[in-house]
């Protein structure tokens, strides 16, 4: 007679580890709403349709897998949104304004950010006050300075003329451009994106450092206490944030030639919602960067299927709402089910 296997060392079958994945209800999501704007509009799912909702998808999509990383690490950003403008706003004011080329002012907005990032990180570590509150601050002290300092050099809330700038054209070619696929035109935004996308799983999921993000959100004292060092694991995904509204904000001022000093305010729910809908938990510990990406296509596909259907686009926020609460309970249910096989 042939003993049992030990329960302990059965490899669980495929359909049970898909179950237990953290983007399973972001992808059925996204087949729903898919299914159902395809459904209406013919344009939606042609190729220029599908090239139309990966554009702002893409961006978004880069700024929630940066964000999905720090909440499974177990913290939040609340400048994230308003991080793009400054960097934004940096690369335009010293390339129009002070004579700089586009690259090292590029630069230039990325020492900035990741500044920003590594105050971010340090004073929530140093002091243990909740990153919500630390990162409320930082949101508002940004707000005042992007507003402030681009009031006092031009007069006005906004700075423009980045294409006569030295280096735009490589720049802008290299962040901001399109290729051509099957006739179509793409943003090279969404090849940004997807390398993000991939360089974050493999983190995750086959590296020291992502067994520490894991670690870190899940329980930071029993982390420590096997020798994780937490801290400079959540300064480093604060500054890994920073790095993505870096990169979200300079793309967005090359393919604009332009930035107001309001720009990205009110976006870093966005980013929460979008890594919700793929799968993070607020309490940390659990989630995906594809995850966080398919939240993002979710969103870009409502935003643009909204338009194609004519309808208000006051609908879109009704949208995100009830995606929110669709999501996490749909991760709740993923998750205590993650938990009975797991025992």
């Amino acid at each position: 007679m042939t003993a049992a296997a030990d329960e302990r060392v059965v490899r669980p079958g495929l359909a049970r580890r898909l179950l237990v994945r953290p983007e399973l209800g972001a992808v059925v999501g996204l087949v729903a709403v898919f299914a159902f704007f395809g459904a209406q509009s013919p344009v939606f799912r042609s190729a220029d349709g599908v090239a139309n909702w990966l554009d702002p998808a893409a961006t978004l999509g880069i700024m929630a897998v940066a964000v999905a990383l720090l909440m499974i690490g177990g913290e939040f950003d609340l400048s994230a949104g308003v991080l793009t403008g400054t960097s934004g706003l940096v690369v335009v004011t010293l390339s129009t304004r002070y004579g700089f080329d586009v690259w090292p002012a590029m630069l230039a907005g990325l020492a900035v950010a990741l500044a920003v990032g590594f105050a971010n990180g340090i004073v929530v570590t140093r002091t243990r006050l909740p990153s919500f509150i630390v990162t409320l601050g930082t949101f508002l002290m940004l707000q005042g300075i992007n507003l402030g300092v681009t009031k006092a050099i031009t007069g006005t809330v906004q700075v423009g003329g980045l294409r006569r700038a030295p280096g735009y054209e490589q720049a802008s070619a290299v962040l901001a451009g399109t290729v051509e696929i099957g006739g179509t035109s793409f943003r090279v935004a969404i090849l940004w994106w997807v390398l993000v996308t991939a360089a974050a799983t493999w983190v995750l999921m086959r590296t020291r450092a992502g067994n520490w993000i894991f670690a870190v959100g899940g329980d930071e004292r029993a982390a420590r206490a096997m020798g994780v060092p937490a801290a400079r694991v959540k300064i480093a995904l604060f500054m890994t944030t920073a790095a993505a509204a870096w990169l979200v904000g300079t793309t967005l001022a090359l393919r604009y030639t332009s930035v107001q000093a309001n720009v990205g305010i009110g976006q870093e729910f966005t980013y929460i919602v979008a890594a919700v809908i793929g799968g993070c938990l607020l309490t940390g510990g659990y989630g995906s960067a594809i995850g966080a990406s398919v939240g993002a296509v979710i969103f870009g596909m409502a935003d643009k299927g909204i338009v194609f259907l004519g309808w208000d686009a006051d609908w879109f926020k009704f949208f995100l709402g009830a995606m929110l609460l669709l999501a996490t309970l749909a991760n709740r249910l993923v998750r205590r089910y993650a938990e009975e096989v797991r025992r």
